[in-house]
């Protein structure tokens, strides 16, 4: 069925849409609790604004666990925890959820979708499933081979893709695991990052030379690869720790000197800690497709120390933006870590590269690339399920 004709909901009034509001209209679906902290949650909030600054009337439909983060979200209520691709994805589903998707979709009557992780379960099956609205899906995840998921559910999972009028994916990994199962064709059009936001604002001081880590405290993040890498440093420095996750008590039971556990941070003292960082740290072990947290580092200003692997490389390229180490090598890490300290010209060399790099990945030019795929799948034939 297609959303019908609604007056719009108290408060849209407030809602800052960019210079035109009576342009395009985009709703944005996010299969993740925008109250988490997440990658893919990170690029949905981001992309929405720089949409609005193209003159879009850019809204997103998610689950929150809490107030929403930003102005312009529609909640379908909170999350619940569930194991993916070796992490936990905060995902909201049943029919609670389908009704309140549908619902904002009546309200606000876009004139497409996109959905960020077309095939996960909660607000985009609804979207797909309860509407002919033309849509977008943009694919994030990457693992080691085929999807499981994918490959468990292909048949019901078929109709749903070809609802798709137009597919992205963040990186060639991303798109990989789309083909293997479903084959046809999948744009790839990488990950984007507010440099502005990035490069200019609050610093968190260090008062020794800081290293700086990321993300979840989990075996796939390689968090437990550089706590023995700091271990042996043997150089005046300390460790700020950015995250949580099912690892970490384990981890900071280890008791390594010099680790402060800085735990959720907010956006805002995340920014700052990359600012205020010496080096940013990310040691993933696999199951990265697009490295954005790197992007973020560089746009910071941070020098870069990561794995060599190839989400990471995406990104950023071994001896021009960063020093990309084999994974899950504590030593190797060690190394790089131990020689980057000792070296400010070296570090001044990739923080320059990295801010040339972060600059080609910007918010503002992944949203002008993404409005005229809006068009073409606005156009194209509509597609149902069932």
């Amino acid at each position: 069925m297609s959303p019908t004709v609604r007056p719009p909901s108290p408060g849209w009034d407030d809602l800052p849409v960019g210079r035109d509001t009576r342009g395009l209209r985009v709703m944005l679906s996010c299969p993740y609790s925008l109250t988490m902290f997440g990658g893919v949650q990170g690029q949905v909030l981001g992309l929405a604004r720089a949409l609005r600054e193209l003159g879009v009337d850019a809204r997103i439909v998610a689950p929150c666990d809490g107030p929403p983060p930003e102005p312009g979200i529609i909640t379908v209520g909170p999350s619940t925890r569930v194991p993916s691709n070796g992490s936990v994805a905060p995902i909201a589903a049943g029919r609670a959820v389908a009704r309140r998707t549908i619902e904002a979709l009546r309200t606000f009557q876009p004139d497409v979708l996109h959905l960020h992780e077309p095939l996960s379960p909660g607000p985009n099956h609804a979207a797909l499933v309860g509407t002919t609205l033309p849509a977008v899906g943009t694919f994030h995840s990457a693992r080691a081979g085929r999807n499981g998921w994918y490959e468990t559910f292909r048949p019901g999972l078929k109709p749903m893709m070809r609802r798709l009028a137009v597919s992205t994916a963040v990186s060639e990994d991303a798109k990989r695991q789309v083909t293997l199962t479903f084959g046809g064709d999948c744009e790839i059009l990488p990950n984007g990052v507010d440099i502005a936001r990035l490069a200019h604002g609050r610093v968190t001081p260090a008062p020794v030379p800081a290293i700086v880590f990321v993300g979840r405290h989990e075996r796939r993040k390689g968090l437990a690869v550089l706590l023995d890498a700091f271990a042996g440093l043997e150089r005046e420095a300390q460790l700020w720790v950015l995250g949580d996750g099912p690892h970490g008590a384990a981890l900071r039971d280890r008791g390594v000197p010099g680790v402060e556990w800085c735990g959720r941070v907010s956006e805002e003292e995340k920014q700052a800690r990359l600012r205020g960082a010496t080096i940013a740290c990310f040691p993933a072990l696999d199951g990265e497709s697009f490295g954005v947290v790197l992007l973020e580092a560089m746009a910071a200003g941070t020098a870069l120390v990561a794995s060599d692997i190839d989400g990471y490389r995406t990104v950023s390229r071994a001896e021009r933006e960063a020093v990309l180490v084999a994974p899950g090598n504590a030593t190797a890490l060690r190394d790089a870590l131990r020689a980057l300290l000792d070296d400010p010209a070296r570090r001044a060399e990739l923080v320059a590269a990295g801010r040339l790099r972060a600059d080609q990945f910007s918010m503002a030019q992944l949203a002008e690339r993404f409005v005229p795929l809006y068009e073409r799948a606005i156009v194209a034939p509509r597609a149902s399920v069932g």
